[in-house]
């Protein structure tokens, strides 16, 4: 089994009105066969971890799975190694949601095309 680094992105959805969106991006350790295995299993862990937290005074708080923009397999590690950089802008919430579903579906396309590759060979 390989490791692989996922990161889950979540939009924390209230009931309250806000100025501001909130993302919580999440980095996950996916043990899988290959990087098609790690990006389901990511995906799959995504889902299952959408949560509703129901507060006494009526506000309640929605994390609403988005998509697992960033997947690497991680080799040998080593003191001080760098796993994860990512520098984004969050202007406005639909911007950021395009744009963590466009990465991920750059992954699943990539990790496709390798299937075929390795069914070909």
């Amino acid at each position: 089994m390989k490791k692989y680094l996922a990161k889950i992105v979540y939009q924390i959805v209230g009931n309250e009105p806000s100025d501001q969106d909130q993302f919580d991006e999440q980095l996950c350790l996916i043990e899988a066969r290959d990087a098609h295995e790690a990006f389901f299993k990511a995906r799959m862990l995504g889902v299952k971890n959408e949560e509703e937290i129901d507060h006494e005074s009526g506000h309640n708080v929605y994390w609403k799975f988005i998509d697992v923009p960033y997947l690497n397999e991680l080799q040998l590690l080593t003191d001080g190694q760098e796993l994860f950089s990512c520098i984004t802008e969050r202007d406005k919430e639909d911007m950021f949601a395009n744009y963590v579903k466009k990465r991920a579906a750059d992954i699943q396309d990539n990790v496709q095309h390798q299937l075929l590759v390795a069914s070909a060979s």
